[in-house]
């Protein structure tokens, strides 16, 4: 199995399915062998049950408890209950699916899947998102028992109680790997904490190394909620930042960022130490400034939004520019693959 995981992990994330998908049949039927061979009343127990069947029962558990399908996207032929998946691993998927906002459960529902699962459900909770499935199970024992589970290809997790694990004990726990820690919520809004942390995660580089550090939604909020939806931001910077539309790109770059500055230190000599230039170069640029917006500068919403704006407007330059990079990143990787020519292809096959 550790052998499986390994070669899982080591292929790109969109090809994890295809892998387990292929693996599981062979390493199922080894199991069930091995089963056999070390319990002899198993036998005995499936009776004149097919063991084709005994290998589906399996490979579909084992899909299951690896979190690549419910328990209600298939049904098991009729095999002995000692080959289905263990009561527990069933309901902490299920748990997990619940408090992700996956499935649905009725109010009473949720704290008898908790008792079935052993994992009572705390007041608070607060999600983990791992890029790398590695070492997640160890990770879990670190945070408090963290539950573990997987949405669309993350391997995710709640961490209970969140006072007890301070932002210094999981940073040192989750040093050296890309992730990215949500905000803590009450149990009932769970997916809330895993949505953003799988937002800001998107929005990271992801980089593995030795010095790699969590990324925090707590220290992205005001960020995060201005790229929440991406057409409103534009729709935001085309209304007032209309006036810069007609300079340069140079120069409506110049007269951003001494705006900005501006509305953030509050006078010229604050925006002139924040820009690192003269106060009166600050000065000048805002009285073109003053020309192009006119009287609204003064309105304290004006200026309000304009701040809003020019963030807005910067924060998705930031992650444009970033998708673009991991792009052209994912383009070169495809373009350096290359076909196998015939001989080659018939040595890697075993010809």
């Amino acid at each position: 199995m550790c052998d499986l995981l390994n070669r899982i992990w080591s292929r790109p994330r969109g090809e994890w399915n295809r892998v387990v998908r292929n693996e599981l049949p062979d390493l199922a039927e080894k199991l069930v062998a091995e089963l056999q061979r070390g319990f002899p009343a198993l036998s005995a127990l499936l009776g004149d049950t097919p063991v084709e069947d005994a290998h589906w029962a399996l490979e579909q558990a084992l899909l299951t408890v690896l979190g690549y399908q419910k328990e209600s996207e298939s049904k098991p032929p009729a095999v002995p209950s000692v080959v289905t998946p263990m009561p527990v691993a069933r309901a902490r998927q299920d748990l997990f699916d619940v408090l992700a906002g996956q499935r649905d459960v009725p109010e009473d529902g949720l704290h008898e899947l908790a008792r079935a699962a052993g994992w009572p459900v705390p007041d608070t909770l607060q999600a983990v998102v791992l890029a790398t499935p590695a070492e997640a199970a160890q990770l879990a024992a670190a945070l408090g028992h963290a539950l573990i589970g997987n949405v669309e290809g993350y391997t995710c997790l709640f961490v209970p109680d969140p006072a007890t694990q301070t932002r210094a004990r999981l940073e040192a726990a989750l040093k050296g790997r890309p992730a990215a820690v949500g905000h803590v919520v009450p149990a009932t809004d769970t997916a809330s904490s895993l949505r953003w942390a799988r937002y800001l995660l998107t929005l990271a580089p992801s980089r593995v190394g030795p010095e790699s550090r969590p990324a925090f939604v707590d220290d992205h909020l005001s960020a995060l909620l201005l790229l929440q939806d991406e057409s409103l931001a534009d729709a935001l910077t085309s209304r007032w930042l209309g006036p810069l539309e007609e300079l340069t790109p140079r120069q409506s770059e110049r007269l951003e960022v001494t705006l900005l500055a501006w509305l953030e230190g509050g006078g010229a000599p604050e925006a002139a130490k924040l820009l690192h230039v003269h106060p009166q170069t600050v000065r000048y640029r805002l009285r073109q400034i003053e020309k192009l917006f006119g009287p609204v500068l003064r309105d304290p919403r004006t200026r309000f939004e304009l701040e809003m704006a020019l963030r807005s407007r910067r924060l998705m330059a930031h992650v444009r520019s970033y998708r673009a990079r991991a792009g052209r990143r994912a383009r070169a990787v495809a373009s350096s693959i290359r076909p196998l020519g015939m001989a080659r292809e018939a040595r890697v096959n075993g010809l």
